[in-house]
């Protein structure tokens, strides 16, 4: 039995094993004519129908981006999608990029959607497409991050006059409520916490981050240089995270630690550093000094200020866990590494440091950003305040 896929090609059983089960399959795609005006074939194996799809589409996708003659009547919001996607590569951030993949991959390949001709979605199409996810358990958020994603694609597509309206900017979304989560320590949490990873392998990371409020990205490409100690300031240049690099082919991912610039132009900065962790700073600087003697040349040579003892760079998913962990241990409400950022903010905010400041401190590029957090001390503020005048009128 044949089947056609996405309008070209043809996927059908190839070879049977004795019992009469198929043990190969093949596709055939026509790729033009030779020079006596004769068809020419492509031909795809693979143990599986699933397999061999899977070439015939990546195929048909790596010869729309190399073609100069693009049928765009014929063409699918899932190879635009791609086309799009690759095109713009080396100008998003490997993060960004992963992100984008991630919506191609789990929402827009293979779905009702992705399967659409770009020049016919439309509102009814996209509207019944977030229908079906929400009723496989989808959540307003995720339908608003596709949206955005999709929306900034198909932007493309209506500049270059491929289509004439964008469907995503008409498409009525699903309401989204934050649910307000835990996000900051106490300060009694805080001590509590500070006490309790006294001589931890990560209490340095840990401490800095809290008296900084630097993002965890930028902690781990933290480099000795970056340090002046005489100043008692940190310059943020760079950052390092384990990211998915992609090669020419989407399929073609490896996981490793990428440096980037940080998160935006503000986030290039000089900020304070407590003088209190200068003396713990140098005594972890000498620490990497003796066990760099120690192993040899087994010892990872870097300029990173958080390492392991053998130098090696500091994963990016354990301090999180190590954090939810010890939270856990001591009976506080476990919160994201993140949360030490907004736990700096808030020390700043009830000390009565001016939210523009704490803005330029965190480094924020918008400043509602800034205003969200101290909008919620406020509202501790505000409920103590409530008892301080019941305690004055007391009738």
């Amino acid at each position: 039995m044949t089947k056609r896929a996405n309008g070209e090609g043809n996927i059908s059983k190839y070879k049977f094993d004795e019992a009469g089960k198929c043990i190969l399959w093949r596709a055939i795609l026509m790729i033009g004519y030779n020079e006596e005006g004769k068809r020419k074939y492509k031909n795809f194996y693979g143990k599986t129908q699933k397999e061999v799809k899977e070439k015939l589409d990546n195929y048909k996708r790596e010869m729309l981006l190399t073609s100069s003659n693009i049928d765009y009547d014929k063409l699918t919001v899932q190879d635009y999608y791609y086309m799009w996607l690759m095109d713009h590569k080396k100008t998003y951030k490997p993060t960004s990029f992963k992100e984008y993949e991630g919506i191609y991959r789990l929402y827009i390949k293979d779905s009702i959607i992705g399967n659409t001709y770009i020049k016919k979605l439309n509102q009814s199409t996209l509207k019944r497409h977030y229908s079906d996810l929400m009723s496989m358990g989808k959540s307003p958020q995720v339908i608003i991050k596709i949206n955005t994603k999709l929306k900034t694609c198909l932007n493309s597509a209506v500049r270059d006059d491929i289509i004439i309206k964008n469907v995503c900017s008409l498409v009525e979304l699903p309401k989204y409520t934050k649910i307000k989560k835990r996000e900051v320590l106490t300060l009694e949490e805080q001590c509590k916490f500070c006490e309790y990873i006294k001589g931890h392998n990560l209490e340095l990371l840990f401490l800095t981050a809290l008296c900084t409020g630097m993002r965890l990205s930028e902690l781990l490409g933290l480099k000795w240089n970056n340090i002046d100690f005489k100043n008692c300031t940190i310059s943020i240049t760079e950052t390092l995270q384990k990211v998915y690099v992609f090669g020419d082919d989407i399929n073609e991912k490896r996981l490793t630690n990428v440096q980037q610039t940080p998160k935006t132009d503000t986030s290039t900065d000089i900020i304070p550093l407590p003088s209190s962790l200068i003396p713990k700073l140098k005594a972890h600087r000498l620490n990497q000094i003796k066990n760099k003697m120690l192993y040899g040349e087994s010892y990872i040579i870097s300029d990173y200020v958080f390492t392991d003892e053998i130098g090696k760079t500091i994963d990016n998913k354990r301090p999180n866990r190590t954090l939810q962990t010890i939270l856990k241990k001591l009976d506080i409400t476990p919160i994201k590494f993140h949360g030490l950022r907004k736990t700096y903010a808030t020390r700043l905010f009830e000390n009565g440091v001016p939210p523009k400041t704490v803005q330029t401190l965190l480094r924020h590029a918008d400043f509602q950003t800034t205003m969200n957090i101290y909008t919620e001390v406020m509202e501790d503020v505000k409920l103590k305040a409530v008892d301080t005048l019941n305690s004055i009128f007391n009738f």
